[in-house]
């Protein structure tokens, strides 16, 4: 299990969170369904650090990004994303 320092509520359990993607997979919304469909479900999954998006599902709704080695899953940092988050 992860311990996630959330930027607004503090460390927190992995269970809190809902992991969404890694940055490379972002899609746009004019991509053609085939290349939505291969960014999504056909990339590849490299050792290393990642940069992923979170969010605290079960705190304070808010995203975040996350930079993590995908094989010793440390955690380098953790920054917010988008807006403040609402109570």
């Amino acid at each position: 299990m992860l311990l996630i320092d959330c930027p607004h509520c503090g460390p927190r359990a992995q269970e809190e969170f809902a992991y969404e993607r890694t940055t490379d997979a972002v899609v746009r919304f004019d991509d053609a369904a085939e290349q939505v469909v291969t960014t999504l479900y056909s990339r590849e999954n490299p050792r290393g650090v990642s940069e992923e998006i979170w969010r605290h599902t079960y705190g304070c709704r808010g995203w975040m990004l996350i930079r993590r080695h995908r094989v010793s899953h440390a955690i380098e940092w953790v920054r917010p994303l988008g807006p403040e988050p609402v109570a």
